[in-house]
């Protein structure tokens, strides 16, 4: 007697640079996203960021760790702050960071992410309510840092050890843009010819591809599949040029010091660089930059900016940088002007900034994604005028001079959007169900 096959549930996860994010595709195309306990209320992103903490417990030194909003929580009560990882995802094609020093020991990378990664399926299992042993994961079309497709299959198959560290036994891999088309599909009656941005913390992913009904009946073919371009930069490179031309200049950019008689920078470019990438600060919490930045200062034409500087650094504020950062950039998508705040005891920082400002600033990273968007178009054969629908994810997609690269060449009519931060997981578990 044979025993009926029951459809295996299909989890989809979208492990980002900044967030990630978990969905379950039940049959006749449900989708549930996990929902993860954040501030008193839940939220469907999990910030993909590890916290550790050296704690003596029975005489012995641990070393204790949380991931995801709990790990955010953990570190703002915090009076004596540990170690903040974060943005991991955006090492994965390094091959000279094999391991970090975490309190005197040694951890991979891929050991780091693992962490993460158990974390998530644990909440996942809780909520669905069975094992998750398998799932299809997203992947940008070209990783941060990749300068070829052996760079992308070495940080692919980082990944994949680190999600068979987290005890995922079978993981299959889908470009995150499709992910998004296939979340896009399942809204459709018809079939058309689309194009997708998606827009994540590190990588920015074009696909063009047919979608639809008539086109999920026949089976998919390789003649759906247009192209794929890609670039390693998104918002956090957008997050970067507010530091550079809002903040650095307030910590010591570009001011100067007397050193042996002569008029020099007062503090090296690299930290200021270090800076722009938020998640590198804690890398210049050392004694030897620390010693330097204080020796600075005796010398600074403006000790109160290096003071600063040195602030920002011993009290590890990356993550409140970064959000009043955020913060800025996300009302500058909903109004011409917005005032940036930052502060934390004698530190503030305050500053007015137009939108027209941050799109001179963001020029260049701009002109790139408009590069990859025509060199997708001319490769594939496909005129503007042809593609039917384009649809935009990713909380890149919010900005404004973003948005409008897609409605000069296509028409503000034919460009969509919808669930920006959690369209790929969405699509990922669609197409793991197909």
């Amino acid at each position: 007697m044979c025993g009926i096959m029951r459809k295996v549930p299909a989890i989809g996860i979208d492990f980002g640079t900044t967030n990630s994010s978990i969905a379950l595709a039940r049959e006749g195309a449900e989708v549930e996203l996990v929902r993860f306990p954040f501030g008193g209320g839940a939220t469907e992103a999990y910030r993909s960021l590890l916290y550790l903490e050296h704690h003596k417990e029975r005489g012995r030194l641990a070393i204790k760790s949380w991931t995801g909003p709990t790990a955010i929580e953990q570190y703002l009560a915090a009076e004596t702050k540990g170690r903040l990882i974060q943005s991991l995802k955006s090492y994965l094609t390094s091959r000279s960071l094999t391991t970090t020093d975490v309190f005197g020991h040694r951890r991979t990378l891929e050991e780091l992410i693992a962490r993460i990664l158990a974390d998530l399926r644990e909440q996942a299992e809780r909520q669905f309510g069975f094992p998750i042993r398998r799932a299809m994961v997203g992947r940008p079309v070209r990783y941060v840092g990749a300068e070829n497709e052996n760079d992308n299959l070495f940080a692919i198959e980082r990944l994949r050890k680190a999600f068979r560290t987290a005890g995922y036994e079978t993981v299959d891999f889908e470009m995150e843009p499709v992910a998004a088309a296939f979340y896009y599909e399942s809204t459709l009656d018809h079939d058309e010819l689309i194009l997708i941005g998606d827009f994540g913390g590190g990588t920015s992913d074009f696909s063009l591809l047919r979608v639809g009904p008539k086109v999920r009946r026949r089976g998919r073919t390789p003649e759906d599949f247009l192209g794929n371009s890609g670039v390693g930069l998104a918002g956090d490179a957008f997050d970067a040029k507010i530091v550079r031309n809002l903040v650095s200049p307030r910590l010591g950019a570009g001011s100067q010091a007397q050193s042996l008689g002569k008029v020099l920078p007062a503090v090296p470019n690299w930290v200021y660089a270090k800076l722009e990438r938020w998640h590198h600060l804690s890398f210049l919490r050392t004694r030897a930059v620390l010693n330097m930045l204080h020796s600075t200062k005796v010398q600074a034409f403006e000790p109160e900016q290096i003071q600063a500087l040195i602030h920002l650094i011993e009290e590890d504020l990356g993550y409140h940088l970064h959000a009043a950062v955020q913060r800025v950039k996300c009302r500058l998508s909903e109004s011409d002007t917005a005032d940036f705040h930052f502060v934390d005891g004698d530190l503030e920082i305050r500053a007015r900034v137009t939108r027209r400002e941050f799109e001179e600033w963001i020029a260049e990273d701009l002109a790139t994604l408009e590069g990859s968007i025509d060199g997708l178009l001319a490769s594939s054969g496909v005129s503007p005028r042809d593609v039917d629908a384009v649809f935009l994810t990713g909380g890149t997609s919010f900005v404004p001079a973003v948005r409008r690269i897609f409605d000069v060449r296509f028409g503000a009519d034919r460009v969509r959007s919808g669930n920006e931060f959690t369209s790929v997981a969405r699509g990922l578990a669609l197409g793991g169900s197909l």
